[in-house]
């Protein structure tokens, strides 16, 4: 029997202890994500926007959040907002269905009214002057898939409608029957199989970069739709914060793999088909939502670190 580390898929966050590594020589011809990973160049990876990062803090630890402007600019602006005002501290997760998703709100309608109370629904956008990597594999959903800015999106075609896609820690803005009553003040995240049928039915403003596992762990609800029952299963929510308002000292910079390099592709096709010795069929081809977005702590500066030396 194969040990269980074997079956695990390789995880979304690179740890910054493996890519400070020296790269083995072994590592020339890479047969997996994580040896490709130790090979890449700091040109290979953009760093992570504190302007456009929330910092969703539970008891259990921080939930980071990298938001998507160029999706969803009205609904991302109006979120950055509340955020700024605080709004969303005290709220709670009230909705945690298996396989779906984790939601948080003011289940008790407490909050003050900050911000826009209606908007334009923003499901798709113009693909036009969209930078669009193109996954060459089939969907099942739409005409084109890939890549643009780091998150996974589809489109139409080259001057059609683009979205952002449900996949696996994806931030989306609840609403009711009215698209104009999104506006940020309900929000969740994918925690299950990707839900790609709520695509172009709801905002997509962003995506999980590090903490999905404390909202994947959550208690399940058990009422209808797996909203919490009683109010003291809801899980309190500390703070949002924007990572650009938090003091420096207890920000963690990411970087996440671009998605316009080579070594991308090459990611790519090592998922495609699978070289590593436990495999003995490769797929031969991949789903969007399957393909991993790497994302670590960005290294300090050399600068930095040398100027840190001499302070001791």
């Amino acid at each position: 029997m194969p040990t269980p580390r074997l079956l695990v898929p390789v995880l979304l966050l690179a740890t910054a202890a493996a890519a400070a590594q020296t790269p083995p020589k072994k590592f020339a011809q890479p047969t997996t994500v994580r040896e490709l990973i130790a090979v890449s160049q700091p040109s290979d990876w953009r760093p992570i926007d504190p302007e456009h990062t929330l910092y969703l803090e539970l008891s259990s630890g921080r939930v980071t959040i990298e938001l998507a402007p160029q999706f969803a600019p009205k609904h991302v602006a109006n979120i950055e907002k509340l955020a700024r005002a605080h709004w969303y501290d005290g709220l709670a997760f009230v909705r945690v269905q298996d396989n779906f998703v984790a939601q948080f709100g003011d289940p008790l309608n407490s909050k003050p009214e900050v911000g826009e109370k209606r908007l334009p629904a923003e499901f798709t956008r113009s693909a036009a002057g969209l930078p669009f990597v193109r996954l060459k594999d089939p969907d099942t959903f739409a005409s084109e898939v890939g890549f643009s800015g780091g998150f996974p999106a589809a489109r139409t075609s080259a001057d059609g409608e683009a979205w952002a896609v449900h996949c696996y820690g994806a931030l989306g803005v609840g609403r009711d029957n009215d698209p104009a009553t999104a506006i940020g003040t309900e929000l969740y995240v994918v925690i299950g199989h990707a839900p790609r049928q709520l695509d172009r039915n709801v905002a997509i403003v962003g995506r999980v970069v590090a903490g999905i596992e404390l909202l994947s762990s959550l208690p399940r609800g058990n009422g209808e739709l797996g909203f919490y029952e009683q109010p003291e299963e809801r899980v309190p929510i500390q703070s949002v914060r924007l990572a650009s308002e938090v003091p420096a000292a207890e920000r963690k910079p990411l970087e996440a793999l671009r998605t316009d390099v080579p070594i991308f592709q090459k990611l790519i096709e090592l998922r495609r088909n699978r070289k590593d010795a436990w495999y003995k069929v490769p797929a031969g081809k991949i789903d969007l939502c399957n393909v991993p977005l790497p994302v670590r702590e960005r290294a300090e500066k050399p600068e930095k670190a040398d100027k840190a030396e001499k302070r001791r």
